[in-house]
């Protein structure tokens, strides 16, 4: 059996070898067969579009009936949040237990410290994650789900503020909530009026308003979003500060006043950052000398390039920063002057540092 296998091997290299099109050709009949239209008879296209257009309409009539639902009802479960000393828990099943996981990421995103607890698991000791300090947000459309309705009773037994969002307002929950939302629909999108699709849409969309409503009644600015977000790019832009990215000390080019251009050649190559500062004897900034200024003494014929000092070379008065300031200034400066690195100084003019548009990409800044 293993020969046999062996010899099947070898027969198909030996074909390659002399039919090297065979696999180009069956390569080429596989893509034309992925690309040929389907013609499948239930995927009609203008089926397919028509379906779809009317999901989005349906789910579209969904939010706008919302409009008029921010309400009393609406400001009493933003004036519980705002004033809840812990956390809003927020808890849903099935569906609805996706919905509350998104809201509770978007609350405390936004300011507002939450966290989504899954109800099965709350009556099997999960209950002890939500304290008194809390306040419960619990989603249900039907209003009628009973792992919500297991927990609830004990949640309100010890006065725990309790905010519903159902699609009834006659339902079991509802009745149980010290706020009740109404997020019910006109119509679900589904055809068969069962799966759960504007229902759901709905209460994301009060989810989100709840959100944005306590973001701005906190004053919650980009600064703070950033703080929750550090690994992102706003993250970056708003908490990386020059400090943080500069070379400081030993790494710093630098030079003496009384240096001629070879010297800061040599610094220059031995720091890599294209450019060397040029201090007197405390520290303080004169100038600098870049590669740009390098370029301009070579085509200068009347330049010893040996014996010149390099103060009479350099760029006085230079671009700035300070080292508290952020890394995205750093780049919004060195894009508005056309340069490629900057020294940092501090209040009495010393050079306390040095950057370049590298040390930005490698911070992902830009």
């Amino acid at each position: 059996m293993v020969l046999k296998i062996l010899g099947r091997r070898n027969l198909l290299r030996d074909e390659t070898a002399i039919f090297p099109w065979r696999p180009l050709l069956m390569n080429a009949q596989l893509k034309a067969a992925a690309m040929a239209p389907n013609t499948n008879p239930m995927l009609d296209a203008p089926s397919l579009k028509r379906s779809a257009q009317v999901v989005i309409e349906t789910e579209i009539r969904a939010i706008e009936v919302l409009k008029n639902r921010v309400d009393d009802s609406f400001l009493r479960a933003c004036q519980l949040m705002f004033e809840c000393p812990g956390r809003v828990v927020v808890s849903g099943m099935g569906k609805s237990g996706h919905i509350a996981r998104k809201i509770a990421a978007t609350l405390a995103s936004t300011g507002t410290p939450a966290f989504f607890v899954h109800p099965g698991e709350a009556s099997h000791g999960d209950l002890g994650m939500i304290t008194q300090k809390d306040v419960v947000l619990a989603i249900s459309n039907s209003g009628e789900t009973d792992e919500l309705l297991t927990i609830l009773p004990v949640i309100k037994r010890q006065g725990i503020p309790l905010i519903v969002m159902t699609g009834n307002a006659d339902s079991s929950l509802a009745t149980m909530g010290d706020v009740h939302m109404d997020v019910s629909v006109p119509a679900e999108a589904c055809p068969l009026g069962l799966a759960p699709t504007a229902s759901t849409t709905a209460a994301l969309v009060m989810g989100d308003a709840l959100a944005i409503a306590l973001l701005e009644a906190r004053g919650f600015t980009d600064e703070d979003f950033a703080r929750s977000h550090p690994a992102g790019s706003l993250g970056r832009r708003l908490l990386v500060h020059i400090s943080d990215i500069m070379h400081a000390g030993e790494q710093i080019p630098c030079i003496g006043a009384d240096a001629n251009l070879s010297e800061a050649l040599f610094e220059m190559t031995r720091k890599g950052l294209g450019m060397t500062a040029i201090v007197d004897a405390e520290r303080r900034l004169l100038g600098v000398f870049t590669d740009g200024d390098l370029r301009r003494a070579v085509d200068n014929k009347n330049v010893d390039l040996r014996a010149t000092p390099v103060t009479a070379l350099m760029t006085a008065q230079p671009k700035t920063i300070a080292g508290d300031k952020l890394a995205i200034e750093a780049a919004a400066l060195m894009e508005a002057h056309k340069i490629h690195a900057l020294l940092v100084v501090d209040a009495d003019n010393r050079v306390v540092g040095a950057l370049n548009i590298h040390d930005l990409l490698r911070a992902r800044v830009v």
